[in-house]
């Protein structure tokens, strides 16, 4: 302890020695009480030196633990004694302490006999002294589990400013929508099981819905107990981590038994405290159930109650703070929850409705609650002394002798003026309000009290309904706000409505939807684009809109980020919704166009600047409405996957079958591109989901009305970028909802064309061959003027039919690879043939088709983007593939010298052209499910060819090692190694393997034959083989026994497992 006094360096080495740690011996962590005064304090070097020694505790990735210990040490101290005073009280070991409580060894060594105060009396407005913290980090409850909070010490006189930076900069707590301030026993007092059953759910609900901060005395005992122990249940009940509640303990630093373990003036990360209630005596632990702790120091020691200015400061600081959400600000409101209590919580409760805050009073927790809740229904002049005094008798027992007369008097004024205040004083009595109705108990003391100087009229009503948003407390609204006794007109709920959508609060949404909000009117220009700067920032759509903006801002050359405007959303959505798709949102012929006269940089409410409702408050001349502004919001919220909201505004639309589908598109685009698996999970989901919803409609319809219902697949939505529902479902590949008995029946309408669908493909091809059977029965049409025979339309109506164009292609191609085929074999002559000649004229068509696919831009994409759109087509990279081949055989061809390496490129340009007739079965029934099978069995090769590569090199190098000495053809190479491998596996076995077979006939012995492998080694004399065939004999059984039958079985599961995955969704992919 004499070296406290000064200035030492410590090293990172010497850092256990400064931060006690579990396992320190018995001078560290005390047994009993009398030993319990020695708390270390230690000096802070220069700053300089504090942060090197901060670097070097920390590793390098622990960058917000390096910014908290640079900040708190120069911005948050403590109190010590300077001047040690000898005082008449004496420790509960007998020892003599100072005035301040603690021991002599306790303080600064140079305190003892410092010079300038000597023979003077104890001041402590002189004698203890502020210096940086030497206690703040993370608190870890030993014994506990993983229980983990943060604690800081403070002194009293800190500023409440910088405590709450400290919280919402530092330790990460978003500002709170709501301060509830519990205070009452401090020592442990009983409630009735069903009571604090009732107060604990209350409590938590109101706390876990509201997003409200908990601020309570902080130690285990009496009502700050029952707190910790409400926050307990609710937190071993709840898997989610959002459910996490801020509870905020407020504490006397010298009152924390064995606060020495969260000594350490680099902080503590974290610092092991133990929870000792048996050898605590007059002092208190910290309860393990809160999150936070601040722990106020005034330089004493065993003094109670030095917290309570702090805390008063503090929590007036914070209802003074204004938060903006969703567009709505509201200042932080506060409540004062009290239990049981004595002398100071009646002070408590009389500062705080003084000040105006409201109380809720639980009645049957016993003393001070109960006295006040057993008068607060009288009159105030029936609040008598005799009944006060009456009433003390009753609830407190043995203290009751510790009134004075002066003292009744005293407390009889206080609680006539506490019962004074109505507005500001509830009492909460079981079964009054309901079992569980805590929570709402709490929330309509804060209704009451808004009811002041500060909120007249609709204000006050804005004002309440901005705090129900604000604590999503819908239930709440419906019973307070919306009654009888305010008429709410639709644009008054605008601007809450705005503050619902951008906080995902769809209940509230739904509620102003009953209340009569039209989004055609809500659903503004301005409102659109406001909303979508306010897309959440984590989410994937906001991301690819920031994109834009920077492809924007790097095509312009501006300094600064454009602001968004629907046009750049519509880029953003004609991406996601595919190239079918019109622009939504078309960008605006003029560079400016009508706006606002006031600017709206934040939309706010009774802050200052421009508020949201002046969004509502214009001309009529100058609303920019939008087409759709049911599709606007559910565009919206889809591209944020919130499915609540989504849900309640798709219910809106009209032409929901179509949003459905696009919904679907969407989601599934983003799903694409999204990294969280979690996000990107529940997105296909969502997305399923709206394909249901899709084909629930379509149900509906098909059963009233069948050819109506058939329309709606091929009517053009001009509220989705003018296309078609049928459209939409191909391009998500919603295969379920195409799959459909009506879909299909569509399809199949249009597949035949003007032609019954009941006409046998024998007679289309009968017909195709000899036209004139059309004019026969043979061929029967829908429409009654095709019907009679010698109508000349009945000749296009059949050639211009889907199945008929498809079987014609058919036809062609055949005839192409027939052409191919007979000149490859037959007619392949120096100088071309006229059959040639046909045959390139045909390879010109081809070609052309091609460049008119990837040159056709109707939607105005540019050449890159339909390249890149051609390109992802597997069969128009075959198409290009094969057309580059033919053209390479055909340059070689054309030229003497090199006709037959032309040749024979161009024989293999017809395999790739054959290859291509794959793609054109698809659409059968019978072939199409085959096709894709082999299709998606190519990427299973690939897989399964690298592990029978390994096999067949490894067996390959070892057979041609062992075998054969020194073999320099590489062609000889690779057959042994590769090609003779591979054809074992089919039971081409080599017959000099085993040495039985061996013929040197076979072989050269040299390598000097071409024609001949080298012999494997042999004897000279006999020239009988050496090599050891059991060991050939054995890595060839091995080599079977893996690829024969584990390898070639491995690919057969494999081709079954796809082929039955592609045969369960073969009825919904032969479209």
């Amino acid at each position: 302890m004499a070296a406290r006094g000064r200035r030492t360096k410590v090293l990172p080495s010497e850092l256990n020695k400064v931060c006690p740690e579990k396992g320190d011996d018995s001078a560290t962590h005390p047994k009993k009480m009398s030993d319990f005064e020695v708390v270390p304090n230690l000096q802070q070097s220069s700053s300089s030196v504090s942060r090197s020694r901060r670097k070097a505790h920390f590793p390098t990735g622990s960058k917000e633990k390096e910014n908290l210990i640079s900040w708190i040490p120069e911005n948050i101290r403590k109190k010590e004694c300077t001047y040690f005073v000898e005082s008449s009280q004496t420790s509960d070991s007998g020892r003599v302490v100072c005035e301040c409580g603690y021991l002599r060894e306790q303080h600064l060594e140079d305190a003892a006999k410092p010079p300038i105060f000597l023979g003077k009396e104890w001041d402590p407005s002189r004698h203890i002294q502020e210096m940086p913290t030497d206690a703040f980090g993370d608190i870890h409850f030993t014994g506990l589990g993983q229980k983990m909070g943060k604690y800081v010490r403070v002194s009293s006189d800190t500023p409440p400013r910088v405590i709450y930076h400290l919280m919402t900069q530092h330790w990460g707590l978003d500002a709170p929508n709501l301060l509830i301030s519990v205070t009452g026993g401090a020592k442990n007092f009983t409630m009735k099981p069903r009571l604090k059953n009732i107060f604990r759910q209350g409590l938590v609900k109101v706390a876990q819905t509201t997003g409200a901060w908990i601020i309570t005395g902080g130690s285990h005992t009496g009502v700050m107990k029952q707190v910790g122990e409400a926050v307990r249940d609710f937190l071993l009940s709840c898997s989610h981590k959002e459910g996490e509640i801020v509870t905020i303990g407020i504490a006397t630093w010298g009152t924390v038994y064995n606060r020495e373990s969260l000594v350490c003036p680099l902080g503590g990360f974290p610092a092991e405290y133990i929870l000792d209630e048996e050898n605590q005596g007059s002092l208190s632990c910290l309860d393990s159930n809160h999150s936070h702790f601040i722990l106020v120091d005034d330089g004493t020691h065993g003094r109670y109650g030095v917290e309570i200015p702090l805390r008063t400061r503090l929590e007036k600081f914070i209802s003074e703070q204004t938060k903006v959400k969703g567009g709505v600000a509201i200042k932080i409101p506060i409540v004062c929850v009290v239990l049981e209590g004595g002398p100071g919580t009646l002070d408590t409760i009389y500062n705080a409705i003084t000040n105006g805050t409201p109380c809720v009073i639980v009645e049957g927790s016993g003393r001070v609650a109960d006295v006040i809740a057993q008068v607060a229904s009288l009159p105030v002049p029936k609040i008598t002394v005799a009944l006060i005094q009456k009433k003390l008798s009753m609830f407190f027992h043995d203290a009751y002798d510790l009134f004075t007369e002066a003292k009744l008097v005293e407390w009889t004024k206080k609680i006539q003026d506490i019962v004074r205040s109505q507005e500001l004083l509830t009492i909460f009595r079981e079964g009054k309000y309901g079992q569980q109705d805590v929570d709402v108990a709490i929330l309509q003391a804060l209704f009451k009290a808004s009811r002041n100087q500060d909120h007249f009229g609709r204000e006050n009503w804005d004002h309440q309904l901005k705090l129900a948003v604000a604590w999503n407390r819908v239930d709440i609204a419906r019973s307070e706000i919306f009654t009888d006794d305010h008429e709410w007109k639709p644009t008054d709920l605008h601007p809450v409505m705005a503050a619902a959508l951008i906080s995902n609060k769809p209940e509230f949404v739904k509620l102003f939807l009953e209340q009569g909000v039209r989004l055609k009117e809500f659903v503004t220009w301005d409102t659109l684009v406001y909303l979508y700067d306010n897309v959440a920032p984590s989410c994937l759509f906001h991301s690819k809109l920031q994109k834009v903006l920077l492809e924007e801002r790097e095509r312009t050359g501006g300094s600064k980020m454009p602001r968004i405007q629907l046009h750049h959303v519509s880029q953003v959505l004609r991406e996601l919704l595919g190239p079918s798709t019109q622009p939504l949102y078309p960008k605006p012929k003029h560079t400016e166009r009508p706006r606002l006269s006031i600017p709206i940089p934040h939309i706010k409410l009774n802050v200052q600047g421009s508020s949201l409702r002046s969004l509502y408050k214009r001309s009529a001349g100058r609303v920019t409405f939008t087409t759709d502004p049911i599709r606007d919001l559910l565009i919206w919220a889809v591209v944020q996957n919130r499915k609540e909201l989504a849900e309640i505004i798709w219910a809106q639309s009209q032409d929901c079958m179509a949003a459905a589908l696009a919904c679907s598109k969407i989601l599934k685009e983003l799903a694409k591109e999204e990294e969280d698996t979690d996000t990107k999970d529940d997105m296909l989901a969502l997305a399923e989901q709206y394909e249901h919803k899709a084909m629930g409609v379509f149900t509906d319809c098909y059963r009233k009305d069948e050819e109506r219902a058939q329309k709606l697949l091929t009517r053009v939505s001009e509220a989705w970028g003018k296309t078609t529902c049928l459209q939409l479902a191909l391009e998500a590949k919603n295969m379920k909802f195409v799959s459909h008995g009506g879909v299909q029946a569509f399809l199949t309408k249009v597949w035949w064309g003007k032609m019954c669908v009941d006409n046998g493909l024998w007679r289309v091809i009968a017909c195709m061959l000899c036209f004139p059977l059309l004019y026969t029965s043979l061929i029967a049409f829908r429409e009654k003027r095709l019907q009679p025979l010698g109508c000349l339309t009945r000749l296009r109506a059949f050639f211009t039919a889907p199945v008929v164009i498809f079987h014609m292609n058919i036809l062609s191609y055949f005839t192409f690879l027939l052409l191919f085929a007979y000149v490859l074999m037959v007619d392949f002559q120096p100088l071309p043939s006229w059959r040639e000649y046909l045959l390139y004229f045909w390879l010109v068509s081809l070609v052309c088709e091609e460049i008119r696919q990837l040159l056709y831009d109707p939607d105005g994409f540019g050449m890159v983007k339909m390249a890149s759109l051609y390109f992802k087509d597997f069969w128009n990279k075959l198409d290009i593939c094969a057309i580059l081949v033919f053209i390479t055989g055909l340059t070689c061809r054309l030229m003497p010298s090199t006709l037959y390496p032309g040749r024979i490129i161009l024989s293999l340009a017809f395999i790739i052209f054959c290859l291509r007739l794959m793609h054109i079965f698809t659409v059968s029934k019978t072939l199409g499910p085959k096709i894709i099978i082999v299709k998606r069995m190519m990427k299973d090769v690939f897989f399964f060819l690298f592990l029978l590569a390994v096999w067949v090199v490894s067996f390959g190098v070892a057979k041609q090692a062992i075998l054969i000495h020194n073999e320099e053809r590489v062609e000889w190479l690779f057959r042994g190694v590769v090609y003779h491998s591979y054809l074992t596996i089919f039971g081409q076995i080599p017959s000099y393997i085993d040495g039985v077979n061996f013929n040197i006939d076979q072989c050269s012995p040299n390598g000097t034959d071409p024609y001949k492998p080298k012999c494997p080694e042999t004897n000279e004399d006999s020239k009988k083989p050496i090599f050891p065939e059991w060991l050939t004999v054995i890595l060839l059984c091995l080599y079977l026994l893996f690829t024969n039958i584990l390898l070639l079985n491995l690919l057969i599961a494999m081709f079954k497992s796809r082929s039955t995955r592609t045969r369960s969704g073969s009825s919904s992919g032969t479209t």
